[in-house]
């Protein structure tokens, strides 16, 4: 249990930033299923459309250190890769 008055500040600081962070991360996850669906159904428009909504969101949890900068690159790049293979 926090004691001091800045462990006390600092606890309820972590407690809105969790909530900031899990919205965030809830986002970003939402819109990356919406792409691995369409990817599943072989629709190759409508998993362009779910990208461009996703790659935006993907990359600002990046910023933001929800997830890092290089997992978040990875996964944008490895969806554009499996876009890009429907085409075929």
């Amino acid at each position: 249990m926090a004691n001091t008055h800045s462990a006390k500040k600092a606890t309820r600081k972590i407690t809105r930033r969790t909530a900031v962070n899990k919205s965030r991360r809830t986002l970003m996850r939402g819109s990356v299923r919406i792409v691995e669906e369409a990817i599943a159904k072989g629709d190759r428009d409508a998993a362009i459309q779910a990208m461009k909504r996703a790659e935006p969101e993907l990359m600002r949890a990046g910023q933001q250190n929800i997830v890092h900068k290089n997992s978040a690159s990875r996964k944008v790049s490895r969806l554009t890769h499996r876009i890009a293979k429907l085409a075929k």
